[in-house]
């Protein structure tokens, strides 16, 4: 999941700040070569609490529809 969110964050973003040019696939890769190990970290720490919030975010959607 990081390695997609990474890349495709890091294609789009670099993208929103040149635009289409020469150099955009290397500027890309630069930012990707960045953004991958920070978005490992983030999911491998913050995927079990935000499970967490979602599954008590669930609950308490599923008692307001009753």
């Amino acid at each position: 999941m990081s390695l997609v969110l990474s890349t495709l964050m890091s294609g789009w973003v670099t993208f929103i700040n040149i635009g289409w040019v020469d150099g955009l696939g290397e500027a890309w890769m630069k930012a990707f070569i960045l953004a991958w190990p920070a978005a490992f970290l983030i999911s491998l720490f913050m995927g079990k609490p935000v499970g967490m919030v979602a599954v008590k975010l669930s609950h308490l959607v599923k008692r307001l529809n009753r």
